[in-house]
């Protein structure tokens, strides 16, 4: 059965999760972190997107990101695949880094908008690997 096709709808906001294979770790020091930020911040300048929020745990990332003319789909097989061929080439693995497709909710309402920036923010506190938010990378 076919997947479910993506609705571009520019200018829209996306609650984006990419989650590590079968829950396996997708950073593995800080400079993979820093690798991912540089190939969003690549992104944005070639696709146009904005990315008001984003937190990388060890093993999924969640971001928060305004689509332009782009389809987010595009936007994401970018940095997933560009990401997953950095770290295989490191780990000297070959295969899936990720678990399948990313997810993405549409934020439709702003009252939801302002919750996900809390919940991205707060996501290391939840999972106890900080006290508070500023804190954390």
């Amino acid at each position: 059965m076919a997947r479910p096709k993506r609705y571009h709808i520019p200018g829209s906001f996306y609650h984006v999760m990419l989650r590590g294979n079968d829950g396996q770790n997708i950073f593995f020091s800080d400079s993979d972190r820093c690798v991912m930020c540089l190939l969003l911040q690549e992104g944005k300048e070639r696709y146009g997107h904005w990315i008001h929020a984003f937190c990388f745990m060890r093993n999924h990332i969640h971001l928060l990101i305004q689509v332009g003319e782009i389809p987010l789909s595009k936007i994401m097989q970018n940095v997933a695949f560009r990401y997953a061929q950095r770290i295989n080439r490191k780990t000297k693995k070959i295969g899936h880094l990720f678990q399948g497709r990313f997810k993405a909710i549409l934020i439709e309402e702003r009252s939801y908008f302002i919750k996900l920036l809390r919940y991205i923010h707060l996501n290391p506190v939840r999972a106890k690997i900080v006290n508070s938010p500023e804190n954390y990378r």
